[in-house]
């Protein structure tokens, strides 16, 4: 095993460049054998079986295919042997992945339907697809066809705009996934001047990321909109990041950021910590209140006039709360839930605990956003006087930020009532360009690897076949995590040195 800081060898980094291109062809092979493609009537003959969607020939692609792609990913998680070296093999990865079929899950057929019912001039907030009429409601996931949509109105707005630039299925699907592609593309070229701004190698932080196999299935082939909304929530911290105080940057920045909430609400955790990278000079509650106030009221302005400007309203709030719907050991409180009703039904109760624990995960998340909000605004406080170089200074604040941001990424990430693997993806964009030690990313970096096994190519999750002992597990490895904490004590206070995360 090589060191943390050791150069990559030449033969090492390309047995990985190409053991992942491998890796991405066969999970290309496996999409089309098997993947989430629309609805077919099913083909009976014996040849048939060997790649239908759970067949030997697709589960056996896929299988490898994975195992490549995240293992050649895992194999240089300390970065990659050049910048150039990192974006290149991620971009050669990405190809085949273009070329297939949705993998991973079915709902880009939901983003269709969706924006098919607005075309048709009733708001998807109010009605499901199917009630709406949607003619490809058979290729959406049963679960979400009754379900309002609970993402933002420029989301809606862009797949409303492709559906009707589309002419069709296949052309709507094609042009959301240009769009996830455009949000990939942003977040990568975003990665470089965080990355810089807070002390991190660009070499390491553009591998964890865009090489990252979550990346590539979910958002480039999955056509995910994280892929957009984590884009623009990168472009408009680093907007801040750049130039903070400044009354333009705070503009763009907060329609960007604003944006990113009107695709997917998971942004709106960003927000508080934008408003810490909008200040300039001294950090006081008085800059605060002046550079962070006119950040939240361009956001604020911006879904405004776009809720206006597509007749959406608010709505898409609701929706969010049917996004529990689905029950998996994935999300820890729902784990826990899992746990304490196997544990009553042994007792010949019959508890319910899924809603009550995940009612208390959303009220410790609440606390650990503040408690970390906190954290982040006490660390920098502490910088108004500290006595060290400029560059020291240039450096710590950014990383502050952004290292705050991705901590309460990840425990909404975490603690949200349901987990999908692509999730995992918001905390990594943000960790990967914020942590400055490489021995220190493995924590963050293996639940993506984790995350990267869990969906078969036509989007069935695993969790659904491991219910039990999969919640038994994360139960155990929540008593772990928590007597842990507990013993290590109160986290040690802030320090500004480059070499510290």
């Amino acid at each position: 095993m090589s060191e943390p800081d050791a150069p990559v060898r030449p033969v090492a980094a390309a047995l990985a460049r190409y053991a992942g291109l491998a890796g991405a062809v066969l999970l290309t092979v496996a999409g089309w054998l098997g993947g989430a493609l629309p609805d077919a009537p099913p083909r009976a003959t014996f040849a048939a079986l060997w790649h239908a969607p759970h067949g030997p020939v697709t589960l056996g692609c896929w299988l490898v295919g994975t195992v490549l792609l995240v293992g050649a990913w895992w194999s240089l998680r300390w970065g990659a042997p050049s910048g150039r070296w990192a974006y290149l093999t991620a971009g050669l990865w990405s190809l085949p992945l273009l070329a297939a079929p949705p993998l991973g899950s079915r709902d880009v057929y939901s983003y269709v339907c969706q924006g098919w019912t607005w075309t048709r001039g009733v708001s998807p907030y109010r009605v499901g697809v199917e009630a709406a009429g949607c003619p490809w409601t058979g290729s959406v996931s049963p679960i979400w066809r009754d379900t309002p949509a609970p993402y933002g109105p420029f989301f809606v707005l862009l797949a409303g705009l492709a559906v009707l630039a589309g002419g069709g299925l296949v052309g709507a699907i094609v042009l959301l996934r240009l769009v996830a592609v455009a949000g990939v593309l942003l977040a990568a070229l975003c990665l470089p001047g965080l990355a810089r701004a807070a002390g991190v190698p660009t070499r390491r932080a553009a591998w964890l990321v865009l090489a990252c196999p979550l990346v590539g299935v979910h958002l480039v082939a999955g056509a995910h909109n994280d892929a957009l909304a984590l884009g623009l929530v990168l472009f408009g911290l680093l907007v801040l990041i750049r130039r903070p105080g400044k009354p333009r940057a705070l503009v763009v920045a907060g329609v960007l950021l604003g944006l990113a909430v009107a695709v997917k609400a998971t942004a709106v955790v960003v927000l508080p910590f934008a408003a810490l990278a909008a200040v300039l000079g001294r950090y006081t509650w008085r800059a605060l209140l002046r550079d962070g106030g006119r950040l939240a009221a361009v956001v604020l302005g911006t879904l405004v006039l776009l809720s206006l400007a597509t007749g959406l309203g608010l709505g898409w709030v609701g929706g969010l709360g049917r996004s529990g719907d689905s029950q998996q050991w994935t999300s820890p409180p729902t784990a826990v839930g899992f746990v304490v009703d196997y544990a009553g039904e042994l007792a010949g109760r019959h508890p319910h605990a899924v809603p009550v624990t995940r009612v208390v995960g959303l009220v410790l998340l609440a606390g650990l956003l503040v408690a970390l909000w906190w954290w982040a605004w006490s660390a920098l406080r502490s910088l108004n006087d500290a006595r060290q170089r400029v560059a020291r200074l240039t450096v710590a604040r950014p990383r502050v930020a952004l290292l705050g941001a991705g901590l309460a990424l990840a425990a909404t990430v975490l603690l949200a009532p349901v987990f999908h693997p692509w999730y995992a993806i918001w905390p990594l964009a943000l960790l990967a360009v914020a942590v400055v030690s490489p021995a220190r990313t493995a924590w963050f970096v293996a639940p993506s690897a984790v995350a990267s096994l869990l969906t078969l190519p036509d989007g069935t999750n695993l969790a659904r076949f491991t219910k039990a002992p999969g919640a038994v597990l994360m139960t155990v490895l929540v008593i772990v995590i928590v007597v842990a904490g507990i013993r290590a004590g109160p986290a040690p206070r802030w320090r500004s040195r480059p070499g510290r995360c």
